[in-house]
Protein backbone atom coordinates (compact mmCIF):
# COMPACT_ATOMS: atom_id res chain seq x y z
CA UNK A 1 0.00 0.00 0.00
CA UNK A 2 1.35 3.33 -0.74
CA UNK A 3 2.19 5.44 2.21
CA UNK A 4 1.72 9.54 1.96
CA UNK A 5 3.67 11.33 4.70
CA UNK A 6 2.37 14.78 6.17
CA UNK A 7 4.93 17.55 5.39
CA UNK A 8 5.13 21.21 6.00
CA UNK A 9 5.90 23.87 3.21
CA UNK A 10 6.65 27.34 3.61
CA UNK A 11 5.88 30.04 1.21
CA UNK A 12 6.91 33.34 0.90
CA UNK A 13 4.38 35.70 3.32
CA UNK A 14 2.57 33.31 4.30
CA UNK A 15 2.31 31.35 7.33
CA UNK A 16 3.65 27.53 7.08
CA UNK A 17 0.69 25.43 6.18
CA UNK A 18 -0.09 21.56 6.41
CA UNK A 19 -0.81 20.25 3.08
CA UNK A 20 -2.54 17.07 2.85
CA UNK A 21 -2.55 14.74 -0.43
CA UNK A 22 -5.96 15.26 -2.70
CA UNK A 23 -7.87 13.27 -4.91
CA UNK A 24 -7.67 15.85 -7.72
CA UNK A 25 -10.76 16.43 -9.93
CA UNK A 26 -13.64 15.55 -7.29
CA UNK A 27 -14.80 19.30 -5.41
CA UNK A 28 -15.78 19.43 -2.00
CA UNK A 29 -18.76 18.08 -1.44
CA UNK A 30 -19.62 19.65 2.22
CA UNK A 31 -19.21 22.83 0.63
CA UNK A 32 -21.40 22.02 -1.73
CA UNK A 33 -24.13 20.63 0.39
CA UNK A 34 -24.32 23.46 2.43
CA UNK A 35 -24.60 26.19 -0.33
CA UNK A 36 -27.55 23.87 -1.82
CA UNK A 37 -29.15 23.70 1.66
CA UNK A 38 -28.81 27.34 2.29
CA UNK A 39 -30.38 28.20 -0.68
CA UNK A 40 -33.00 26.05 -1.00
CA UNK A 41 -33.93 27.80 2.69
CA UNK A 42 -33.46 31.05 0.70
CA UNK A 43 -36.16 29.62 -1.92
CA UNK A 44 -38.28 28.68 1.40
CA UNK A 45 -38.06 31.81 3.24
CA UNK A 46 -38.42 34.24 0.76
CA UNK A 47 -41.62 32.99 -0.40
CA UNK A 48 -43.28 32.61 3.08
CA UNK A 49 -42.05 36.09 3.85
CA UNK A 50 -42.44 37.71 0.83
CA UNK A 51 -46.76 36.62 0.12
CA UNK A 52 -48.44 39.62 1.78
CA UNK A 53 -46.23 42.45 -0.45
CA UNK A 54 -46.81 40.27 -3.13
CA UNK A 55 -50.17 40.36 -2.97
CA UNK A 56 -50.28 43.91 -2.44
CA UNK A 57 -48.03 45.17 -4.74
CA UNK A 58 -48.39 42.84 -7.57
CA UNK A 59 -51.76 40.83 -7.02
CA UNK A 60 -49.67 37.10 -7.19
CA UNK A 61 -48.53 35.65 -4.34
CA UNK A 62 -45.47 33.82 -5.99
CA UNK A 63 -44.20 37.13 -7.54
CA UNK A 64 -40.72 37.35 -5.27
CA UNK A 65 -40.05 33.76 -5.24
CA UNK A 66 -40.80 33.27 -9.08
CA UNK A 67 -37.92 35.85 -9.14
CA UNK A 68 -35.29 33.86 -6.61
CA UNK A 69 -36.12 30.83 -8.61
CA UNK A 70 -34.98 32.90 -12.15
CA UNK A 71 -32.02 33.63 -10.44
CA UNK A 72 -30.49 30.60 -8.35
CA UNK A 73 -31.19 29.22 -11.66
CA UNK A 74 -29.16 31.54 -12.96
CA UNK A 75 -26.60 31.46 -10.15
CA UNK A 76 -26.06 27.79 -10.43
CA UNK A 77 -25.12 27.89 -14.23
CA UNK A 78 -22.32 30.89 -13.15
CA UNK A 79 -21.45 28.24 -10.11
CA UNK A 80 -21.30 25.27 -13.02
CA UNK A 81 -19.19 27.59 -15.03
CA UNK A 82 -17.02 29.03 -12.21
CA UNK A 83 -16.57 25.45 -11.07
CA UNK A 84 -15.04 24.10 -14.58
CA UNK A 85 -13.03 26.89 -15.65
CA UNK A 86 -9.59 26.62 -14.17
CA UNK A 87 -9.30 29.11 -11.24
CA UNK A 88 -5.69 30.40 -12.61
CA UNK A 89 -7.40 31.41 -15.40
CA UNK A 90 -8.97 34.37 -13.43
CA UNK A 91 -5.36 35.48 -12.51
CA UNK A 92 -5.09 36.97 -15.81
CA UNK A 93 -8.63 38.89 -16.18
CA UNK A 94 -8.19 40.41 -12.85
CA UNK A 95 -6.86 44.01 -14.07
CA UNK A 96 -9.88 44.46 -17.05
CA UNK A 97 -11.86 43.03 -13.85
CA UNK A 98 -11.51 45.46 -11.83
CA UNK A 99 -11.59 48.64 -14.40
CA UNK A 100 -14.73 46.98 -15.70
CA UNK A 101 -16.16 47.68 -11.90
CA UNK A 102 -14.94 51.12 -11.65
CA UNK A 103 -16.63 51.70 -14.46
CA UNK A 104 -19.76 50.13 -13.66
CA UNK A 105 -19.83 51.94 -10.10
CA UNK A 106 -19.19 55.60 -11.76
CA UNK A 107 -21.99 54.45 -13.99
CA UNK A 108 -24.73 54.48 -11.33
CA UNK A 109 -24.40 57.78 -11.27
CA UNK A 110 -24.73 58.82 -14.93
CA UNK A 111 -28.57 60.03 -15.69
CA UNK A 112 -30.13 57.58 -17.40
CA UNK A 113 -28.07 54.80 -16.74
CA UNK A 114 -28.15 54.53 -13.21
CA UNK A 115 -31.62 53.14 -11.15
CA UNK A 116 -32.28 55.66 -8.29
CA UNK A 117 -34.85 53.91 -5.67
CA UNK A 118 -35.23 55.52 -2.39
CA UNK A 119 -33.22 58.15 -2.15
CA UNK A 120 -29.92 55.61 -3.26
CA UNK A 121 -28.26 55.27 -7.19
CA UNK A 122 -26.82 51.67 -6.82
CA UNK A 123 -28.48 49.66 -9.70
CA UNK A 124 -27.89 49.55 -13.54
CA UNK A 125 -30.95 48.18 -15.47
CA UNK A 126 -29.91 46.19 -18.49
CA UNK A 127 -33.39 45.24 -19.34
CA UNK A 128 -32.86 41.59 -19.10
CA UNK A 129 -31.25 42.47 -15.23
CA UNK A 130 -30.64 44.72 -12.92
CA UNK A 131 -27.33 44.95 -11.52
CA UNK A 132 -25.78 46.04 -8.53
CA UNK A 133 -22.53 47.41 -8.88
CA UNK A 134 -21.11 47.18 -5.27
CA UNK A 135 -21.75 43.18 -5.65
CA UNK A 136 -19.57 42.89 -8.43
CA UNK A 137 -16.71 45.01 -6.51
CA UNK A 138 -16.52 42.86 -3.90
CA UNK A 139 -16.05 39.49 -6.12
CA UNK A 140 -13.42 41.41 -8.31
CA UNK A 141 -11.41 43.58 -5.62
CA UNK A 142 -11.12 40.08 -4.21
CA UNK A 143 -9.42 38.60 -7.79
CA UNK A 144 -7.53 41.52 -7.88
CA UNK A 145 -5.93 41.65 -4.35
CA UNK A 146 -5.24 38.25 -4.57
CA UNK A 147 -3.80 38.37 -8.30
CA UNK A 148 -1.74 41.39 -6.79
CA UNK A 149 -0.52 39.74 -3.24
CA UNK A 150 0.35 37.13 -5.12
CA UNK A 151 3.52 38.52 -6.06
CA UNK A 152 6.74 39.69 -3.87
CA UNK A 153 6.12 43.31 -3.63
CA UNK A 154 6.95 45.66 -1.38
CA UNK A 155 5.86 48.75 0.00
CA UNK A 156 2.67 48.40 -1.15
CA UNK A 157 0.39 49.62 1.60
CA UNK A 158 -0.14 53.81 -0.28
CA UNK A 159 -1.20 51.63 -3.37
CA UNK A 160 -3.64 49.35 -1.58
CA UNK A 161 -5.14 52.26 0.15
CA UNK A 162 -5.65 54.44 -3.17
CA UNK A 163 -7.13 51.27 -5.08
CA UNK A 164 -9.14 50.47 -1.97
CA UNK A 165 -10.23 53.66 -1.14
CA UNK A 166 -11.54 54.89 -4.33
CA UNK A 167 -13.65 51.65 -4.37
CA UNK A 168 -15.20 52.30 -1.31
CA UNK A 169 -15.54 55.81 -1.73
CA UNK A 170 -17.43 54.97 -4.78
CA UNK A 171 -20.00 52.71 -2.83
CA UNK A 172 -20.13 55.13 0.28
CA UNK A 173 -21.54 57.89 -2.13
CA UNK A 174 -24.03 55.58 -3.88
CA UNK A 175 -24.74 55.86 -0.98
CA UNK A 176 -24.45 52.18 1.04
CA UNK A 177 -22.00 52.20 3.92
CA UNK A 178 -22.97 48.87 4.98
CA UNK A 179 -21.64 47.20 1.45
CA UNK A 180 -18.87 49.36 1.72
CA UNK A 181 -17.45 48.58 4.99
CA UNK A 182 -17.93 44.86 4.16
CA UNK A 183 -15.47 45.51 1.47
CA UNK A 184 -13.05 47.51 3.40
CA UNK A 185 -12.81 44.95 5.85
CA UNK A 186 -12.20 42.02 3.57
CA UNK A 187 -9.41 43.76 1.90
CA UNK A 188 -7.87 44.72 4.91
CA UNK A 189 -8.30 40.85 5.49
CA UNK A 190 -6.69 40.45 2.91
CA UNK A 191 -3.78 42.49 3.14
CA UNK A 192 -3.16 40.94 6.62
CA UNK A 193 -3.19 37.51 5.21
CA UNK A 194 -0.85 38.40 2.49
CA UNK A 195 2.04 38.49 4.89
CA UNK A 196 1.79 42.80 5.81
CA UNK A 197 3.82 44.12 8.60
CA UNK A 198 1.18 44.15 11.53
CA UNK A 199 2.61 47.99 12.04
CA UNK A 200 0.37 49.17 9.05
CA UNK A 201 -2.81 47.68 10.96
CA UNK A 202 -1.91 49.73 14.26
CA UNK A 203 -1.85 52.16 12.03
CA UNK A 204 -4.74 51.44 10.27
CA UNK A 205 -7.32 49.76 12.44
CA UNK A 206 -7.74 53.14 14.35
CA UNK A 207 -7.94 55.06 11.14
CA UNK A 208 -10.69 52.58 10.23
CA UNK A 209 -12.92 52.90 12.99
CA UNK A 210 -12.44 57.03 12.97
CA UNK A 211 -13.54 57.13 9.51
CA UNK A 212 -16.25 54.90 9.91
CA UNK A 213 -17.69 56.39 12.95
CA UNK A 214 -17.25 59.76 11.20
CA UNK A 215 -19.30 58.33 8.13
CA UNK A 216 -21.82 56.83 10.36
CA UNK A 217 -22.86 60.28 11.82
CA UNK A 218 -22.08 62.59 8.93
CA UNK A 219 -25.87 61.81 6.99
CA UNK A 220 -28.92 62.39 9.42
CA UNK A 221 -30.30 58.69 8.56
CA UNK A 222 -26.97 57.45 9.54
CA UNK A 223 -27.18 59.23 12.59
CA UNK A 224 -30.79 58.14 13.36
CA UNK A 225 -29.59 55.13 13.17
CA UNK A 226 -26.52 55.37 15.79
CA UNK A 227 -28.38 56.90 18.20
CA UNK A 228 -31.74 54.03 17.85
CA UNK A 229 -29.07 51.82 18.07
CA UNK A 230 -28.11 53.42 21.65
CA UNK A 231 -31.35 53.46 22.49
CA UNK A 232 -33.80 51.68 21.27
CA UNK A 233 -36.67 53.29 22.82
CA UNK A 234 -35.99 56.41 21.19
CA UNK A 235 -38.68 57.41 18.17
CA UNK A 236 -39.98 54.09 18.67
CA UNK A 237 -42.70 54.65 15.52
CA UNK A 238 -39.91 56.16 13.50
CA UNK A 239 -36.05 55.56 13.27
CA UNK A 240 -36.30 52.96 16.02
CA UNK A 241 -39.26 50.93 14.25
CA UNK A 242 -37.33 48.74 12.21
CA UNK A 243 -35.31 46.98 15.09
CA UNK A 244 -38.00 47.33 17.47
CA UNK A 245 -40.46 44.84 14.96
CA UNK A 246 -37.07 42.76 14.19
CA UNK A 247 -36.78 41.93 18.21
CA UNK A 248 -40.21 41.70 18.84
CA UNK A 249 -40.47 39.25 15.66
CA UNK A 250 -37.15 37.02 17.30
CA UNK A 251 -38.68 37.06 20.79
CA UNK A 252 -41.91 35.70 19.60
CA UNK A 253 -40.42 33.06 18.02
CA UNK A 254 -39.28 31.39 21.36
CA UNK A 255 -37.37 28.27 20.94
CA UNK A 256 -39.05 26.39 18.41
CA UNK A 257 -40.82 29.18 17.04
CA UNK A 258 -44.51 29.63 15.85
CA UNK A 259 -43.84 27.38 12.60
CA UNK A 260 -43.67 27.74 9.15
CA UNK A 261 -46.33 30.33 7.86
CA UNK A 262 -47.29 31.80 10.84
CA UNK A 263 -45.24 34.60 11.13
CA UNK A 264 -47.20 38.07 11.96
CA UNK A 265 -44.55 40.29 11.53
CA UNK A 266 -44.34 39.31 7.69
CA UNK A 267 -47.78 41.30 7.42
CA UNK A 268 -46.93 44.84 6.39
CA UNK A 269 -45.22 45.15 9.78
CA UNK A 270 -41.54 44.23 9.52
CA UNK A 271 -39.79 46.70 6.83
CA UNK A 272 -37.76 44.33 4.32
CA UNK A 273 -39.03 41.20 5.58
CA UNK A 274 -37.93 39.11 2.40
CA UNK A 275 -34.84 40.84 2.35
CA UNK A 276 -32.48 42.41 4.74
CA UNK A 277 -34.75 41.88 7.80
CA UNK A 278 -35.19 38.16 6.91
CA UNK A 279 -33.34 36.18 9.90
CA UNK A 280 -36.37 37.97 11.64
CA UNK A 281 -38.98 35.79 10.12
CA UNK A 282 -36.48 32.62 10.47
CA UNK A 283 -36.14 33.30 14.09
CA UNK A 284 -40.35 33.80 14.75
CA UNK A 285 -41.33 30.78 12.55
CA UNK A 286 -38.26 28.47 13.34
CA UNK A 287 -37.47 29.97 16.66
CA UNK A 288 -34.14 29.72 18.68
CA UNK A 289 -33.46 26.30 17.09
CA UNK A 290 -33.40 27.40 13.48
CA UNK A 291 -31.34 30.15 13.92
CA UNK A 292 -29.16 28.15 15.30
CA UNK A 293 -29.16 25.94 12.17
CA UNK A 294 -28.83 28.61 9.91
CA UNK A 295 -26.35 30.03 11.88
CA UNK A 296 -23.97 27.12 11.97
CA UNK A 297 -24.76 26.11 8.51
CA UNK A 298 -22.87 29.71 7.62
CA UNK A 299 -19.99 28.70 10.04
CA UNK A 300 -19.71 25.68 8.88
CA UNK A 301 -19.71 26.90 5.28
CA UNK A 302 -17.05 29.74 6.37
CA UNK A 303 -14.78 27.14 8.06
CA UNK A 304 -14.93 25.02 4.83
CA UNK A 305 -13.45 27.86 2.36
CA UNK A 306 -10.43 28.49 5.35
CA UNK A 307 -10.12 24.64 4.79
CA UNK A 308 -9.48 24.79 1.34
CA UNK A 309 -7.59 27.84 1.29
CA UNK A 310 -5.40 26.19 4.09
CA UNK A 311 -4.57 22.89 1.57
CA UNK A 312 -3.72 24.85 -1.31
CA UNK A 313 -0.27 25.73 -2.07
CA UNK A 314 -0.92 28.24 -5.02
CA UNK A 315 -0.52 31.87 -3.32
CA UNK A 316 -3.55 33.17 -6.19
CA UNK A 317 -5.59 30.32 -5.18
CA UNK A 318 -5.27 30.56 -1.64
CA UNK A 319 -5.90 34.33 -1.05
CA UNK A 320 -8.81 34.13 -3.81
CA UNK A 321 -10.27 30.95 -1.14
CA UNK A 322 -9.47 33.41 1.86
CA UNK A 323 -11.30 36.41 0.35
CA UNK A 324 -14.52 34.89 -0.70
CA UNK A 325 -14.31 33.28 2.92
CA UNK A 326 -13.73 36.56 4.62
CA UNK A 327 -16.55 37.94 2.44
CA UNK A 328 -19.69 35.73 3.22
CA UNK A 329 -18.39 35.50 6.86
CA UNK A 330 -18.33 39.21 7.40
CA UNK A 331 -21.40 39.40 5.84
CA UNK A 332 -23.05 37.14 7.46
CA UNK A 333 -21.94 38.68 10.87
CA UNK A 334 -23.01 42.34 9.45
CA UNK A 335 -26.60 41.33 8.77
CA UNK A 336 -27.31 38.58 11.70
CA UNK A 337 -25.26 40.80 14.30
CA UNK A 338 -27.90 44.10 13.45
CA UNK A 339 -30.57 41.87 13.68
CA UNK A 340 -29.76 40.75 16.89
CA UNK A 341 -28.93 44.17 17.77
CA UNK A 342 -25.39 44.24 17.96
CA UNK A 343 -24.42 46.12 15.47
CA UNK A 344 -26.94 49.37 14.07
CA UNK A 345 -29.02 48.34 11.11
CA UNK A 346 -27.46 48.38 7.78
CA UNK A 347 -29.06 47.35 4.38
CA UNK A 348 -27.28 43.90 4.02
CA UNK A 349 -28.49 41.05 2.60
CA UNK A 350 -28.43 37.36 3.89
CA UNK A 351 -25.78 35.65 1.76
CA UNK A 352 -27.92 33.10 -0.29
CA UNK A 353 -31.32 33.29 1.56
CA UNK A 354 -31.95 37.09 1.20
CA UNK A 355 -34.12 38.10 -1.97
CA UNK A 356 -32.08 39.77 -4.56
CA UNK A 357 -30.98 38.48 -7.64
CA UNK A 358 -27.15 40.38 -8.05
CA UNK A 359 -25.96 38.88 -4.32
CA UNK A 360 -27.79 35.48 -5.03
CA UNK A 361 -25.64 35.36 -8.50
CA UNK A 362 -22.66 36.72 -7.68
CA UNK A 363 -21.73 35.10 -4.48
CA UNK A 364 -23.09 31.97 -5.77
CA UNK A 365 -20.22 32.65 -9.21
CA UNK A 366 -17.57 33.30 -6.52
CA UNK A 367 -18.06 29.74 -4.50
CA UNK A 368 -17.70 28.19 -7.81
CA UNK A 369 -14.72 29.31 -7.85
CA UNK A 370 -14.19 27.96 -4.21
CA UNK A 371 -15.65 24.78 -5.42
CA UNK A 372 -12.94 24.27 -8.82
CA UNK A 373 -10.21 25.05 -6.22
CA UNK A 374 -11.08 22.43 -3.60
CA UNK A 375 -10.87 19.88 -6.55
CA UNK A 376 -7.23 19.58 -5.32
CA UNK A 377 -5.21 21.68 -7.94
CA UNK A 378 -2.16 23.25 -6.78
Amino acid sequence: MKRFSWFRLRIPNVHSVRIMPKTKGRGDRFLLGSVVILCFIGIIMVYDSSVSIALRDFQDAYHFVRDQVRWLILGFTVFTAFSIIPYKTWQRFAVPAILTTMLLLLAVFIPGVGVKALGARRWIDFGFFVLQPAELAKLSLIVYLSAWFATKEKNRLGAFLILTGSIVGLVILEPDLGTATMILGTALIMYFLSGAPLRHFALLIPVLFIGVGILAVFEPYRLRRVMTFLNPDLDPLGASYQIRQIVLSLGSGGLFGLGLGQSRQKYEYLPEANTDSIFAIIGEETGFVGTLIVTTLFLFLVWRCFRIGRRITHPFGRLLVYGIGSWIGIQVVVNIGSMVALLPLTGVPLPLISYGGSNLVITLGALGLVYTISKGET
